[in-house]
């Protein structure tokens, strides 16, 4: 078993990272003009990196398979983003952001990583600010807070509903500044195939154009991926239809360790599956949590007569609501972290309380909400003995001023009125927290190789805490990679740009079309999204949000044959040399197939259920996730060696020094 070497600094947790950057080998800036580095992804985390760099004076490339980087998926983070700058005077700090980031993601993650986020959140929002997000505001101008999930103050920063969106048009103009100083080439419809390897160390990739289906060489002296997570091995998730692993899974193949692969998220308020036909999820922000409560019926009755149409769930007595979270939670209530909130939707719905044709809903109320800003906004507006209706329609008001576009989208969705009746949720894929594994300079295993952002794993345990996705991909992006990076690259000074008329280019290339003339050659007859839908089956019932040995084995021999038949039946059409969507499904699908599997190996293997891992075999007696921290307190990273059966495991044993390892205890 290889040693992984996790680079952590010397001393003490608060100054690790200060300690560190202080030590750290850095390039001279008339250096830099000479050295390349690759981005794969313009997310939040690839944007900001891209745009660092250039402003520091290397030479980057940045590649996204959307016609804009603009349209990357993390404009659907509509919540918020963390930080602790204590606002709201309610007792937040960074080791209390650092805290809950390790509890929520259920103490797997690294005290050191996790404290260097909380550590340079509050530099986060001040870039942001400077950059123009129109971040809300309360009455005296300052920035507001809500809270999220899993904690106990408002720290969450929000631009309304939109704020992965905002965020990404303030990254994506500091890297259109450097675009248009030619610091930065900008490659649209483009996608990275795969990483080429010289002497063990990362020198660029290979790329097809996914307009003219061009195969191109890229050199550099260092790639960042940044390219997402892969929540869409389930087919319905959360996630963009574009949204995929490849990327990873494509250094994953090339030597790149995949750490804790079985860690994916299942969030607690999308809108409920509605038919066969649907090709992706719709997420309601978890911000809606703030003020809406979360209820199903107490008696299954009542199930009945809302399930059939004759009562109107907003028509039923208080006293038969079952306020199942505020009930099993007083302390935290409907702010349950994800993966505890999603259990106990699904328990409930198991139990036949869920309120759909399906079975499968919960509700979502905000009616106590409006009424209580009506009587608010009464008060402030000087009416005296309001009426209902007038308290109504202030609340509204007040509500559409937080969550105006979520409630507008929910409407035009489902065709009902949120402000009138409760949404319908259901918990669904959303984020992975695994991904690639990097040491503290987020370098993966594999020299010359970084991984940011939800392409890695090196944040959020086995759940993330919501708010946490943007404020790790901005931190990584703006505040850690572009100090780690001159650590390596100090090497390369002399080293001069990398030729990619080599022999391991060549053969890079050459298995990328290899592999692009094998799908085009089959002779199958069935679509690619046929497989892609049955693959998502698979992984949902039995490894989704719970798990057992046995499913799990069921799983793995399923998704063994599923793959064989892929390549034995699949159809693609058109060529290679032209705009082509379904050989770009072929290739992510076939990456899909072997990390599914993956994924399962990974959940039988862990024996113990923590966060999004639910082992049915490992629970408390309330039905809570029962850790065993003596035998599986590590990180486990996976070696690729041919197969996914065959894939190796190594081991990085996690130590906590700063935080006691306990239950979870959210009551």
């Amino acid at each position: 078993m290889a040693t992984l070497n996790s680079r952590i600094p010397e001393g003490s947790l608060g100054e690790k990272w200060t300690n560190h950057k202080n030590s750290i080998r850095l390039v001279n800036p008339a250096n830099k003009r000479n050295i390349d580095i690759i981005i794969v992804g313009t997310g939040l985390a690839g944007s900001s990196a891209a745009a660092s760099f250039a402003e520091m004076g290397y030479n980057v490339k940045a590649f996204c398979f959307q016609d804009s980087p603009r349209r990357a998926h993390s404009i659907a983070a509509q919540g918020g983003i963390n930080a602790a700058k204590n606002y709201q005077n309610d007792g937040d700090s960074t080791y209390r952001l650092f805290y809950d980031t390790i509890k929520g993601g259920d103490y797997r993650s690294r005290e050191a990583n996790v404290y260097r986020l909380a550590e340079v959140s509050a530099n986060i929002i001040d870039q942001c600010v400077a950059q123009g997000v129109p971040f809300a505001r309360d009455y005296g101008g300052l920035l507001d807070n809500r809270s999220f999930g899993g904690v106990l103050v408002s720290r969450t920063f929000y631009a309304k509903g939109q704020t992965g969106q905002q965020l990404l048009l303030g990254a994506y103009s500091a890297l259109s500044r450097q675009i248009s100083k030619g610091k930065v080439q900008m490659y649209n419809r483009h996608e990275m195939m795969d990483v080429v390897l010289v002497d063990g160390q990362c020198r660029g990739i290979i790329a097809r154009n996914l307009v003219t289906g061009e195969i191109e060489r890229h050199g550099a002296h260092a790639v960042v991926l940044a390219s997402g997570g892969y929540g869409n091995v389930f087919y319905l998730s959360t996630n963009a239809m574009g949204s995929n692993g490849s990327a990873a899974w494509k250094a994953h193949r090339k030597g790149a360790y995949f750490a804790n692969p079985c860690f994916t998220q299942i969030h607690p308020t999308c809108i409920p599956v509605s038919g066969d036909y649907q090709s992706k999820l719709t997420l309601m922000s978890e911000s809606l949590r703030n003020d809406g409560r979360i209820w199903v019926p107490k008696k299954k009755e009542h199930v009945e007569a809302i399930r059939n149409g004759s009562m109107r769930p907003e028509n039923l007595a208080e006293e038969d609501r079952d306020y199942y979270l505020e009930r099993r939670y007083p302390s935290f209530g409907n702010l349950v972290p994800r993966d505890v909130a999603s259990r106990a939707a699904k328990e409930r719905c198991d139990e036949g309380f869920g309120v759909n044709k399906t079975g499968e809903a919960v509700f979502l109320d905000f009616s106590s909400a409006i009424m209580r800003y009506g009587k608010t906004e009464a008060n402030v507006q000087g009416v005296k003995n309001p009426s209902e209706a007038q308290m109504q329609k202030m609340g509204e008001d007040v509500v559409r001023a937080k969550y105006g576009n979520l409630f507008e989208m929910y409407e035009k969705i489902t065709d009902d009125n949120p402000y009138q009746t409760p949404m319908k949720i259901y918990p669904a894929v959303h984020y992975t927290m695994g991904g690639l594994w990097v040491d503290y300079n987020l370098m993966t295993n594999v020299p010359g190789l970084y991984a940011t952002g939800e392409s890695n794993f090196s944040d959020h345990g086995a759940n993330r805490l919501g708010a946490s996705a943007l404020m790790q991909g901005l931190a990584d992006g703006y505040f850690v990679i572009p100090y780690t990076v001159g650590e390596y690259l100090a090497d390369d000074i002399r080293t001069g740009p990398i030729n990619t008329n080599t022999p391991e280019f060549e053969v890079a290339e050459k298995e990328v079309k290899d592999r692009i003339k094998g799908f085009l050659n089959s002779n199958g007859k069935t679509p690619v999204d046929e497989f892609h839908r049955r693959l998502g089956r698979i992984m949902w019932d039995k490894c989704g949000m719970a798990r057992n040995e046995q499913g799990l084995k069921s799983a793995i021999s399923e998704i063994q044959a599923l793959r064989e038949e892929f390549y034995r039946d699949v159809k693609v059409p058109g060529r290679a040399e032209e705009f082509n969507p379904e050989l770009e499904k072929a290739g992510r699908v076939a990456d899909f197939m072997e990390l599914g599997e993956l994924m399962c190996r990974d959940a039988l293997e862990r024996n113990e259920s923590c966060g999004g891992h639910f082992r049915e075999e490992y629970q408390t007696e309330e039905g809570e996730a029962l850790r065993d921290d003596e035998n599986y307190a590590y990180v486990a990273a996976w070696e690729y060696t041919g197969m996914p059966a065959e894939a190796k495991l190594h081991k990085e044993e996690l130590v906590f020094e700063n935080v006691e390892l306990k239950q979870r205890s959210y009551k």
